[in-house]
């Protein structure tokens, strides 16, 4: 059974950050309008196959036409900030040159109306929405792309800077890499490992050149990133197992994580000719490993891995809910996922292990000491839904209560782990966002894989909170209750007439007495 509302709320530390997620190109539709220019996302969901039973992100949650109702939802809710992304293509159609004022305008008011409802803007520059003109170019493999993203930062600092509480410069470089450059599986559609490797370095070099466009630009909010991690876990005792989850940690986690926290590349890379063959692989690394206010760190399972090719890189279940047939995407690869044994899993085939987040933060605590502030920018869970209708009280209900229970076991495990004598104490755990606030356009799963604390139906754009969406609001509703009571005795106690130092009570002159006696 998850914790209740009442005893988790007792456990949030004063200052803790909850909120929700989403992201532009997932919610936003309206791609035609208002001088928006096309993004290369655009291109691969319409090209047939590419997205689960041709769904296509045309309307998406159509927040563009309904944000004023959605930011509504969340002030019902009474989330402590949003975190949400900015739409490159929409602000500067082009990638590079002239800004579109319309596109500007439309975060100007989403800013004033979260600010108006007392919700703390968390803005994402880059959630994986390149203007088409740059990934024709191509996209992250170009160097240009890094100094493009930098210019966007420096547009979006001037425009924001003074209304935006946490800046994320990148979102999940490694999804972006391994999906879009190394399985095909995301835009630009690339299936080629070896020769998508470029796109890491130059996501970590767009990463500082943005942080240092927003530093320059006197940002008045605190600057991080946010890259997913997932423990990697041995499927046997076999040692080629244990070799092949070492390899797998460097390339989906160390790979993005020791470049900006530690000033290096891992090793296993290092010793290798590639990073060293950039142009200014020095000057680059000292962009890259600048220190930053935050770490955004998104969990979502661990990884289970085994060695050899496998019938597929993933499970089975996952392919299919990408939908993608991944048989022959790396054939004769030296490893391969396995699914876990016994385990619930998401809708998206993804296992369902909170205790693994206390994995994550501890080897996060353990492999880099100078580790900053950590928020947890993206945790949450896909689920079918299903839809009560009450026709007496003309209503509906959405019973989710496996989201509710992902949501209440993931955010106990971070606040344990990270608690006095917690497994990861010594991480400053600052927040936890749920992804999503809506069910969304979830990129090839198309509109199949709801994770939203908010059903929308895609044909009426009708929004419906789920079970989830009310446990969340009553959390918050208990850690504020939580949060009054222990305001309202610290005022009490500082109220009373304050003791000279070392004076019994009683005493009227002050004079003082030697402790114990």
């Amino acid at each position: 059974m998850h914790t209740s509302a009442k005893e988790l709320a007792a456990m949030i530390p004063p200052g803790f950050t909850l909120g929700v997620a989403t992201a532009a190109f997932q919610i936003e539709g309206a791609l035609d309008e208002d001088g928006r220019g096309p993004a290369g996302w655009d291109v691969f969901a319409a090209k047939a196959g590419n997205i689960v039973d041709g769904h296509h992100p045309a309307l998406a949650c159509d927040h563009y036409h309904r944000m004023p109702q959605d930011v509504a939802l969340m002030r019902e809710l009474g989330i402590d900030s949003y975190r949400f992304s900015i739409s490159w293509p929409r602000i500067q159609p082009g990638g590079s040159g002239p800004v579109n004022r319309a596109g500007l305008d439309f975060y100007d008011r989403l800013l004033d109306e979260l600010l108006a409802n007392g919700i703390s803007p968390m803005m994402t520059l880059y959630h994986w929405d390149t203007p088409l003109p740059l990934d024709e170019a191509g996209g992250w493999l170009n160097r240009d792309t890094a100094y493009r993203l930098g210019e966007f930062a420096a547009i979006a600092g001037a425009a924001y800077g003074d209304r935006v509480a946490r800046w994320v410069t990148i979102n999940e470089p490694a999804t972006v890499t391994t999906n879009g450059y190394a399985l095909g599986l995301h835009s630009p559609g690339l299936a080629d490992f070896a020769n998508g490797l470029p796109s890491v370095h130059h996501q970590l070099l767009g990463h500082g050149l943005a942080l240092q466009a927003l530093r320059a630009a006197n940002v008045a909010g605190e600057i991080g990133m946010t890259n997913v991690y997932s423990p990697m876990v041995p499927n046997s005792g076999n040692p080629l197992d244990w070799l092949s989850a070492g390899a797998m940690d460097v390339a989906q986690n160390r790979l993005y994580a020791d470049p900006v926290l530690t000033g290096k590349y891992p090793d296993l890379v290092r010793i290798g000719k590639f990073f060293s063959s950039f142009e200014h692989p020095d000057e680059d690394m000292d962009i890259i490993s600048q220190p930053m206010d935050f770490y955004g760190l998104n969990y979502y399972m661990p990884t289970r891995v085994a060695a050899g090719a496998g019938d597929s890189p993933v499970p089975a279940a996952m392919a299919e809910a990408m939908g993608d047939d991944l048989s022959a995407a790396t054939p004769g690869g030296p490893l391969h996922i396995e699914p876990w044994p016994d385990t619930e899993t998401t809708a998206y085939g993804w296992p369902v292990k909170p205790e693994y987040l206390t994995v994550a933060l501890k080897e996060m605590a353990e492999r880099y000491p100078n580790l900053p502030p950590v928020i947890i920018t993206e945790g949450g869970a896909s689920f079918e839904d299903i839809i009560v209708t009450d026709k007496a009280a003309n209503r509906s209900f959405i019973p989710d209560e496996r989201r509710l229970r992902y949501l209440s076991d993931h955010i106990g495990t971070a606040l344990r782990a990270t608690a006095p004598g917690g497994e990861a104490e010594s991480v400053d755990l600052r927040g936890y966002y749920v992804w999503s606030l809506m069910d969304n356009f979830e990129w090839s799963g198309g509109y199949n894989q709801p994770f939203g604390l908010v059903h929308v139906d895609f044909e009426t754009m009708e929004r419906t909170p789920k079970a989830s969406y009310f446990w969340l609001q009553e959390l918050l509703e208990e850690r504020n209750l939580v949060a009054s009571a222990g305001a309202a005795v610290a005022a009490a106690a500082s109220s009373e007439p304050e003791l000279a130092a070392g004076a019994e009570p009683g005493r009227s002159d002050g004079g003082a007495q030697p402790l114990g006696l």
